[in-house]
């Protein structure tokens, strides 16, 4: 009788209390309804998940993340909104999308920069290649952001290499994850500070190996050489990434080596999230932000989104993208949960004669993510999205191209976890020759794929339905 009484006690407390921080969150609808089912179904159990979960990020440290943002570029970012109607676009085809350089500027304080030369790497081996000349080749300075880094090969092959640089005299800081890298050893970066190199990790728990803040990561993947060239994508740091799991088997990614002026907001990102995990901070300083000579004619923006910020301003980017296509909008992403806004963009441009192709991985990495993101395709489908799956090894790319001729590549998927909760990353690039690449690799990866139609999905066996089910009314915290 005595343990009734207090388990409905418990029961009680539990719900109420959290059901009140829900409310007082003022986190969305969808959100709201997730966790209340959560929280009733699994009362007590759920409270645990919501500490590990659901809390949001704290509004003195938002306010710090975004007041550091906000100082360091208003001194320029103003001057170049003035500017923006009169520029003469190397791209004549960009001058289509002035509204949307002019959304980023405004929302994201994205500087606008059009003489950069851009390489895409579409292959791990290849991509760490290139990183790792330019690495040795640093003079001044190396600054690594990763959201995952594994103690393999591949890690310790680039601790190595970082520690020759940083015993030669190069400045050289690395930032990583803490709970994206939560299985690294605690001795991993031991060589990399012994030979004077820097490590932070990026909102660490203060206890070991249990981080209560599973949301809210810095899922960025930047390395800036120099403050000259940088480079941004998909690729983390681990075997697999060179195709090396058995498990993922080939990893087909996006990533991209930048050169040109685009890269000194790539370093002032890596500059506000260093200083907001580490106490050394980093000064601004002009060996930061060198003056660069003309590389290329590569118009593009470094947006950055998170929790610290009012809009989703990758979201609001993509959103944007859909809605000014007028041929063909293509897009790939390993994890597909959209929002409403997202989702009714893609059915107004296939519903106005658009071509949209949707591309996401045949096998996923987590079962409960590819159920929630299978049960959005009948409706897409049935608005006549065409779906691929691709089965050649694992999909990881995050890309979107508009008409072969504006594009994004970077760290933001096409899920919830990415577009409100993470911290992220991308390149927009108004350039034809460019989004012509993207294009033609986007229709080089079909020929690995399986179209899915509507009537195979319609047959999928009814317990998949009902884990679709499940899964997408648990989507906006997944």
């Amino acid at each position: 009788m005595l343990f009734s009484i207090l388990f409905i006690i418990y029961f009680l407390v539990s719900i109420t209390f959290a059901v009140t921080v829900v409310f007082l969150e003022r986190r969305n609808v969808g959100a709201t309804w997730a966790w209340l089912m959560v929280l009733f179904f699994l009362p007590g159990l759920g409270f645990v998940i919501y500490l590990l979960l659901g809390q949001n990020l704290s509004r003195r440290k938002i306010y710090k993340i975004q007041e550091d943002r906000i100082k360091f570029v208003q001194s320029f970012i103003y001057d170049q909104l003035e500017e923006l109607p009169h520029t003469k676009f190397n791209d004549p085809e960009a001058h289509r999308y002035m509204d949307m350089i002019y959304m980023n500027m405004k929302t994201a304080y994205s500087v606008y920069t059009q003489n950069n030369e851009v390489e895409i790497f579409t292959d791990g081996q290849a991509k760490f290649n290139s990183l790792f000349k330019s690495i040795e080749e640093a003079k001044d300075h190396i600054h690594l952001m990763y959201y995952i880094v594994h103690d393999g090969l591949l890690g310790r092959s680039l601790i190595n290499v970082l520690s020759q640089k940083a015993a030669a005299g190069v400045q050289v800081r690395f930032l990583y994850d803490d709970v994206g890298s939560s299985d690294l050893p605690k001795h991993f970066f031991d060589k990399l500070i012994q030979a004077g190199g820097e490590v932070a990790a990026f909102f660490p728990s203060k206890i070991p190996y249990f981080n209560l803040r599973v949301n809210y990561r810095n899922h960025r993947k930047l390395a800036i050489i120099d403050g000259s060239h940088g480079y941004i994508g998909g690729f983390n740091i681990g075997d697999e990434y060179l195709g090396l799991d058995a498990f993922f088997g080939y990893w087909r990614d996006t990533h991209l080596k930048i050169t040109g002026t685009g890269v000194l907001q790539m370093q002032a990102q890596f500059g506000l999230d260093w200083n907001l995990s580490s106490t050394k901070q980093i000064v601004t300083d002009l060996r930061y932000f060198p003056s660069l000579e003309p590389i290329g004619k590569v118009g593009l923006q470094i947006v950055s989104s998170g929790p610290n910020q009012s809009e989703e301003q990758i979201e609001n980017a993509y959103v944007k993208m859909i809605h000014t296509a007028k041929d063909r909008v293509f897009l790939q992403s390993p994890y597909f949960i959209p929002d409403e806004s997202l989702i009714t963009a893609l059915k107004i441009a296939s519903y106005s004669g658009v071509t949209v192709k949707l591309m996401l991985p045949a096998k996923g990495d987590n079962r409960w993510v590819q159920w929630a993101s299978f049960s959005y395709l009948e409706e897409l489908l049935d608005a006549g999205v065409e779906c691929y799956l691709y089965e050649k090894g694992f999909l990881h790319a995050k890309t979107i191209v508009i008409d072969g001729q504006v594009s994004s590549v970077g760290t933001a998927n096409l899920d919830n976890r990415s577009l409100k909760l993470n911290f992220e990353v991308n390149a927009f690039m108004y350039d034809s020759g460019i989004a012509g690449q993207l294009e033609q690799i986007y229709l080089d990866d079909l020929k690995s794929c399986r179209q899915l139609t509507l009537t195979e999905h319609q047959q999928r066996p009814l317990s998949r339905k009902l884990k679709e089910a499940i899964a997408r009314l648990l989507s906006p915290i997944l």
